[in-house]
This record gives C-alpha cells, sequence and structure tokens, in this order.
C-alpha cells in the first residue's frame, strides 16, 4: 500500500526544518503544522476553545493549536486515509528524557495512540555551528530509507536525533540505541526570588551507547520508544 504521508511540527510552518522534510519524503505528503512556534509545549492539547485551521493550498494547512491538536485533525478530518505521521525536523535536539517535554515527539506519540505509524525527527544543535538544512535533507532521506522499510511493533514510534554536524564533517553512522534517563543540567541564575534557567544541553550526562552519547558523538541516534511504560507488580 502506498503511503501518505502527514508532516507536522512545533517549530511552526514556516520553520526551516519542515521545509527540508517536506524536499526528503517523497511520495504523497500533507503539511499540518502549528501556525506558530511551540517547542517544549508536550503533549498539551485544545479542548476548551475553537481551533482555527487555515488551509493554505489542497496539501498544507496552518493550525493555530499544538502539534497534537494538529495531529488529531489531520487524522481525523484533513487526511484521514494518511498511514504514516512525520514531525520535524525540529531545530535542537530531543534526545532521552526530552521526549517528555517535546511538542515534535508529542505529535507522533499521538499518532501512535491513534494507531498510525510515526517518526519523531530532531536535529542537535552546537554553537557555533548552524543547521546545514541542505545536509539535514540528506540525513533525513537516509533514515527514512532505512526506517520505512521496517515494521514498526504495535506502540511504538521511531524517535531519530542527527547530530550538530553538517557536510564538511564525516559521514555519520546510523545507531539504533536505547533513550537516556539521564537529567538535564539543573542550573539557574537566582535574583531576588526569581530563578532563571542557566543549565547547557550539551554538558548533559551521557551514559554509554545511550542516544545522548551517539549523537554527542557525532552519529545519527535512532530509538524505539512505546507507548508501554507501565510495569506489572507482580514481577516486583
Amino acid at each position: 500500500m502506498e503511503k501518505t504521508f502527514i508532516l507536522t511540527n512545533d517549530d511552526g510552518i514556516n520553520a526551516e526544518g519542515i521545509k527540508a522534510l517536506k524536499q526528503a519524503i517523497k511520495g504523497n505528503k500533507f503539511i499540518v503544522a502549528p501556525t506558530q512556534q511551540l517547542s517544549g509545549c508536550g503533549h498539551q492539547f485544545t479542548t476548551k476553545k475553537p481551533i482555527t485551521v487555515t488551509k493554505n493550498n489542497d496539501q498544507e494547512y496552518a493550525v493555530e493549536g499544538t502539534p497534537v491538536d494538529c495531529t488529531r485533525i489531520a487524522l481525523s478530518y484533513l487526511c484521514p486515509h494518511g498511514n504514516y505521521v512525520v514531525s520535524g525536523i525540529n531545530a535542537g535536539g530531543n534526545l532521552g528524557v526530552d521526549i517528555y517535554n517535546s511538542g515534535t515527539v508529542a505529535a507522533v506519540r499521538e499518532a501512535t495512540i491513534l494507531g498510525v505509524s510515526a517518526i519523531a525527527i530532531s536535529h542537535v544543535m552546537k554553537s557555533p555551528l548552524k543547521i546545514d538544512w541542505n545536509f539535514a535533507t540528506h540525513l533525513t532521506e537516509k533514515v527514512l530509507d532505512l526506517l520505512l522499510s521496517k515494521k514498526l511493533p504495535k506502540g511504538c514510534f521511531w524517535n531519530v536525533n542527527l547530530p550538530p554536524i553538517n557536510s564538511d564533517f564525516p559521514e555519520p553512522k546510523i545507531i539504533f540505541c536505547p533513550p537516556s534517563i539521564d537529567p538535564l543540567p539543573l542550573s539557574f541564575k537566582i535574583e531576588n526570588n526569581q530563578y532563571t534557567y542557566q543549565g547547557k544541553y550539551n554538558q548533559r550526562i551521557s551514559s554509554p551507547n545511550t542516544d545522548v552519547d551517539v549523537c554527542f558523538s557525532g552519529n545519527i541516534a535512532i530509538s524505539l520508544i512505546s507507548l508501554n511504560c507501565g510495569i506489572d507488580i507482580n514481577n516486583i
């Protein structure tokens, strides 16, 4: 069966990342993405007010809502025949515990909940390097060629992180690895009663062979994420 892709993100419909993703995906595709930047919104969705959807053309819709709203509306109404949701390419990493606050990942988690296959793709950033979107498109094409040939287990999705490199670097390897469960750096600047987060993303703990370690080492990290996070208490 031919795949029909729904593309979304949390950086907004005009972000460079979703343009690069559109270039990387071959075949039928529909963009259903937020009108604004919503990084870090997590699995937030809208139920208490109407959601305005603007049709830019037959294959592109701008949604005044969250990434999860985009997935819900796309699969329920705008593109109910869609059979693959791809979110990204996020400008910034979504490694390890980032998946809990990431709107990029939330969009594909929602697709998985609704029984549709999904992939989240993010690009780790490291100053002074800027993202080379043409190179990111190239790497995404390689990743999609691999992942679309694999059958996803029920209740699972792929979380992909591209390393902070450009075309001047050696071609990265694609490595399947578990997500890190290490915390982000917790550092705050305190002035009077105001706490301002000062943690540095690239100084986070990188336990060996986890997605953080793989990606910070210059390779593409791919993790299989399951919705089944419960524990059988009979085994405790």
